[in-house]
């Protein structure tokens, strides 16, 4: 894990300015409004999907500026060091113990962290950010991307690089995971709509490029007409251009990824992949600690927030809107 805490208090006394003045530089303090009562702090737990990754280091940034802006928050940030439930879940058992006064979290899987989550909530309010459970009930806000709208924009993007039409193929990582769940959903959808593509189905690679490639080479032999492949993350990204390369179709055979950190953008300029869909985790952070605070306050919340996307090619990436989608490495 990578703990990190941001201290936000309300109007500090003397006793407060020296113990500041002696604090670390990962638990810094500065001094603002209280969002919760006028003696206590909130504390706020945020539990991201994985460790590092520049989606939930974008989400951090909103976590945090959304607390400096309201003031008076205590923010803690850890993770997994991979994406797996079974990593996660200490992590959730451990801040449960502590009873903050709201959890943000991305869960792993939408069961596996069901029961924990339930949990949790009989002491704190809970919001779900980026994914969701099989009964999201227990959380006070979900808010996430349009996932089902960004698997259309992947289809939307990939019947612009293939105007002609042609066989199109989903590589995701595993199924259980709400967000790229609704991904493959939308694009199904959207390729069910068109006559011109033909949608050869969706194959997990489980996060190895190596799988990836295999699912790429071996499809390439059922369908030779295959003309685009829709991968939901990363790594099938990655594996798909290897299995393209290998195949020698180089060019014929189009990607379109997800997501738009320095790892993606860097396969978007090199030719690896020939769209990305990129998402807005930093209104995903800023508006889940909005969420938090209402509930803490006794206030109205939104049972649920879905943010937008946009489709980035090599030529986007010099526009200023370009930039403002990609996502950050600190904050």
């Amino acid at each position: 894990m990578r703990p990190q805490k941001i201290v936000l208090p309300a109007a500090a006394t003397a006793l407060l300015l020296v113990l500041g003045a002696c604090a670390s530089d990962s638990d810094a303090a500065s001094v603002s409004e209280p969002a919760g009562s006028d003696s206590d702090s909130i504390d706020l737990a945020f539990i991201q999907g994985v460790i590092g990754d520049n989606f939930y280091i974008s989400m951090e940034c909103g976590v945090l500026a959304a607390a400096e802006e309201l003031g008076g928050i205590e923010v803690s940030v850890q993770g997994p060091q991979k994406w797996d439930p079974a990593l996660q879940q200490p992590i959730v058992s451990s801040v449960t113990a502590t009873k903050p006064d709201a959890i943000l979290i991305a869960p792993n899987d939408v069961s596996a962290l069901q029961r924990p989550l339930a949990d949790a909530a009989e002491n704190s309010k809970v919001v779900l950010v980026d994914t969701t459970l099989e009964d999201p009930s227990i959380a006070v806000s979900e808010i996430a991307s349009d996932n089902v709208g960004g698997g259309a924009a992947a289809f939307e993007a990939i019947a612009a690089l293939v105007p002609d039409g042609g066989q199109v193929l989903v590589i995701d990582n595993q199924p259980g995971i709400s967000t790229s769940d609704d991904r493959v959903k939308g694009f199904e959808e959207a390729a069910a709509a068109d006559p011109n593509f033909e949608y050869v189905g969706v194959q997990y690679a489980q996060n190895q490029p190596a799988r990836a490639a295999d699912i790429v080479t071996s499809t390439l032999q059922r369908y030779p007409d295959l003309k685009a492949v829709f991968a939901t993350n990363l790594f099938s990204a990655e594996g798909a251009a290897t299995g393209i390369e290998q195949a020698g179709v180089a060019g014929e055979v189009q990607v379109v990824g997800f997501d738009a950190g320095p790892a993606q953008v860097e396969a978007l300029e090199d030719g690896t992949v020939q769209a990305i869909i990129a998402q807005q985790p930093f209104d995903i952070g800023y508006q889940g600690v909005e969420q938090a605070v209402a509930a803490i306050r006794g206030e109205s919340t939104e049972s649920r927030i879905q943010t937008g996307f946009s489709i980035l090619t090599v030529d986007d990436l010099a526009t200023e809107e370009g930039q403002a989608a990609l996502y950050a490495s600190t904050c």
